[in-house]
């Protein structure tokens, strides 16, 4: 079989098992173990089958067991982790994915976790010791770091004896959190790959831990683990019972998971922060330069004169600029800490520690050997390096990027560079991360940094695409059956709804809202939010019925009711929009835009001189607006007042006439007998449809019976036609 045989076989058994369809999985597994001549695996195969069998026999026979729900539970559990086991020995030998080819590597490797653990705990001492350790030993450390994340991420299922070792790495308090880190970013990454209980057992020990930046980590793990495999973890009780324990011991644990779900739903605007900067903002800062530099004459500066004031025509010119307004939003999305460096480093993921697959999860440390002894023969260098690791705006991986930037740079650029910085700028970071963990906290700062290296992972790492994208997914936490008992409380539920609905996720804060309408059918704002995201999702009969039930709780609400008139008129009832449009009319009698759409509810009523009325008052009280122009001259030419449609749309053919204006005007000539003048129109109607006839005639065709009301005899209808296109033949 192919591998994409393989996978496609997969596939259709995991399938079948997410739908309980057991006699579809055990006849594809066979399909599966045939194609790759494994019959290694038949016996194991024809046991669950048996299992099965004499399961469903009992239950034919209708016998009563009180263990038959946990049986059939372990079984669909066991069908699922064979599933697993046959497919990675089929992919195990010519699966190109990074995973198999690293797990091809690691066969060779008979260090154990013990040894590993070994090592690691006498170069960390040396390093305790000898707080100024050499090169050599900081390089041990990290060699058995990157076996050990190695080793863990492609691991088969753990046994007993593997688990309590690595559970032992994780308890050493002796050494550095970084291990912890990594071990935890293994542990998540293996289970991506494949579903291991006992993995997902060792982040719930990490997230026990009391080190914040290995327990945040690892509750994102987790809450990653139980999104991918959503489907089983129903399947093993102890699941949920370490869940249940987890959230009595970890600090503030609803927030935490509705503080990572924020984070989560953040990410999903990097790219079009990223297009915003890239399209938007730095184009803009371009065209603006050379105003500045015109306004603050560069040539005509004497440093001696200059004083810490800055000249308000720049900021004027900046505030007055489009460019100004996108920038205080691009500063806004800063503060709420969305991923906005993400552009910045994009392009300086090639140095040679980013070949390392698990260095684009390890937390920055001014101490890695990638930075040698270079850095730390200048104290300046060395003290703008420990100010950045303070850097909350900053991921870790967008920190190693920095720093292997400027050490490419020749040293007296690097070190001017550094002395720029100064102390002040370090007194400014260490100041911005407080004024950050009081106002955000560190549950907020920490997995934030996590989740954006996560995402420079699985979106920039030279072999990305073997990896399934975390970041394509909802990663919709509350709505997991198994998270519900912790996030269904009203103010998580709304607060995440709150986000969907700002950041334009209409469908993903709609089940949130319709949840809480289960529960609460009094709240107006509520059935307003309900209708709004319905609306926006084009579903514009379900959105009436929301809003006509706010409008019942709340019958003042303006807002409200405009939707409701608003919704009648794109379901073509214009008779009841009139009257929701009337009763908004008693609120505000001068809202020119209502009177407009009174006239309009009018004409698609045919009550052309009613809509007139209308018309006619806003084209009186806004006399700089055209907008009522072209309703009024179409309302006169279907009343059969020709001179004034003739007068309005002489005024339009001033205003960027568009097709729809030019063909109207030819009606209204033809109308008054001036054949010529509807000819001439008619054809600038065609230009403007650069010469597509059949889009003119599709419109025209429309008209007709407008114009046969007009006193057009039919038979002039294809002499027109035809006269139109002998003198469009002389054009085009």
């Amino acid at each position: 079989m192919t591998i994409q045989e393989i996978n496609k076989a997969y596939n259709r058994i995991i399938g079948s098992l997410d739908e309980k369809e057991l006699k579809n999985a055990f006849d594809f597994l066979q399909g599966l173990i045939a194609g790759i001549r494994e019959y290694s695996f038949q016996d194991r195969l024809n046991e669950l089958q048996d299992t099965y069998k004499y399961m469903l026999r009992y239950r034919i026979e209708g016998a009563k067991d009180p263990m038959q729900d946990q049986i059939y539970n372990n079984l669909i559990a066991s069908s699922y982790e064979f599933a697993d086991i046959v497919k990675h020995k089929a992919l195990s030998v010519d699966s190109p994915l990074s995973y198999y080819s690293r797990r091809r590597m690691m066969r060779k490797e008979i260090t154990s976790y013990d040894q590993l653990h070994k090592v690691l705990r006498n170069a960390s001492l040396v390093k305790i010791e000898t707080p100024t350790g050499t090169i050599t030993e900081q390089q041990q450390v990290e060699s058995a770091t990157i076996l050990l994340f190695n080793k863990i991420w492609t691991s088969n299922p753990l046994n007993k004896e593997e688990t309590a070792s690595i559970r032992n790495v994780l308890n050493n308090q002796e050494l550095p959190f970084i291990i912890g880190c990594q071990i935890v970013s293994a542990l998540m990454l293996g289970l991506q790959a494949a579903f291991d209980k006992e993995k997902l057992l060792l982040l719930f020990d990490a997230a026990n831990l009391q080190e914040d930046e290995i327990r945040y980590r690892a509750l994102i793990g987790i809450l990653l683990t139980l999104y991918t495999y959503r489907k089983r973890t129903a399947l093993y009780p102890q699941i949920a019972d370490r869940l249940a324990a987890l959230s009595e011991g970890f600090p503030n644990f609803t927030k935490a998971i509705r503080t990572i779900t924020l984070r989560f739903i953040l990410a999903r605007e990097t790219e079009k922060i990223t297009r915003k900067l890239q399209d938007e903002i730095i184009p803009e800062m371009i065209k603006l330069g050379p105003k500045i530099s015109q306004k603050i004459n560069l040539k005509d500066i004497n440093p001696e004169l200059l004083g810490n004031e800055m000249n308000p025509e720049w900021q004027n010119m900046l505030s007055n600029s489009s460019l100004g307004k996108k920038m205080e939003e691009f500063s806004e999305l800063q503060q709420e800490g969305a991923d906005v460096m993400h552009s910045t480093f994009v392009h300086l993921k090639h140095f040679p520690f980013f070949r390392e697959l698990g260095n684009w999860f390890m937390p920055f440390t001014t101490e890695h050997s990638s930075f040698g002894n270079q850095l730390s023969k200048n104290q300046t260098e060395k003290d703008m390096l420990d100010s950045m690791t303070l850097a909350a705006f900053m991921c870790n991986s967008d920190k190693y990027s920095l720093y292997f930037s400027m050490m490419q740079l020749p040293d007296q650029a690097r070190q001017m560079m550094m002395g720029q910085f100064g102390s002040q700028a370090s007194e400014m970071i260490q100041q911005t991360k407080e004024e950050l963990i009081s106002k955000r906290g560190k549950l907020e700062i920490i997995s934030g940094q996590y989740i954006q290296d996560l995402y420079r992972f699985f979106k920039l790492y030279p072999g990305h695409l073997d990896f399934d994208d975390i970041f394509t997914s909802a990663l919709d936490f509350h709505n997991l059956p198994i998270l519900q008992p912790y996030v269904s409380d009203e103010e998580s539920l709304t607060t995440i709804a709150e986000y969907y609905l700002r950041k334009n996720y209409f469908l993903d804060a709609l089940t949130i809202y319709n949840r809480l309408s289960d529960a609460n059918q009094e709240s107006d704002i509520l059935f307003q939010k309900i209708g709004y995201c319905k609306q926006m999702n084009g579903d514009i009969q379900g959105a009436l019925e929301a809003y006509l039930h706010a409008d019942l709780i709340n019958p003042d609400s303006k807002w409200v009711i405009r939707r409701i008139a608003g919704c009648y008129r794109t379901l073509k009832q214009p008779e009841e929009a009139l009257k929701y449009y009337h009763r908004y009319e008693a609120f505000n009698p001068d809202d020119l835009s209502i009177q407009i759409c009174i006239g309009h509810c009018h004409l698609e009523l045919k009550n052309y001189n009613e809509a007139l009325k209308y018309y006619f008052k806003v084209d009186y009280l806004d006399n700089k607006s055209t907008k009522a122009w072209r309703p009024i001259a179409w309302c006169s030419f279907l009343t059969g007042k020709y001179d004034q449609a003739r007068n309005y749309y002489k005024k339009i053919m001033d205003n960027q006439p568009n097709t729809q204006d030019f063909l109207n005007a030819g009606h209204t000539e033809w109308a008054l007998q001036n054949i010529k003048g509807a000819l001439a129109f008619y054809t600038k109607a065609v230009e403007k449809e650069s010469g597509d006839f059949s889009k003119f005639q599709e419109q025209f065709n429309q008209d007709i019976p407008d114009l046969l009301v007009a006193g057009i005899e039919k038979a002039e209808v294809p002499l027109m036609m035809d006269q139109l296109r002998y003198s469009l033949s002389d054009i085009f």
